[in-house]
């Protein structure tokens, strides 16, 4: 079952949402926008091009628009996510 965040709140045309990462992973998407993934405790294994980048708590990874990105399993904890 795909992840499902919520939309906190809007700031200058961005959404802002959060989730919990539930040790499952999520499947490869792309966007035309930028997305700022911030991650407020636990990790998120990152997979881009298949290389896996591993993002802890207190840490932001920005996600060009345009490049697919997938979130490994065993990603868990609670992330922030900033996009259009």
């Amino acid at each position: 079952m795909a992840w499902r965040s919520t939309i906190l709140g809007k700031a200058g045309g961005a959404q802002v949402k959060v989730l919990r990462m539930d040790d499952a992973a999520y499947p490869d998407e792309t966007h035309d926008f930028d997305e700022a993934l911030i991650v407020l405790d636990g990790q998120m294994n990152l997979d881009i091009g298949g290389e896996t980048i591993v993002v802890k708590a207190g840490e932001l990874y920005l996600v060009p628009a345009n490049i697919p990105h997938a979130v490994a399993a065993g990603s868990h904890g609670t992330l922030v996510i900033v996009d259009q």
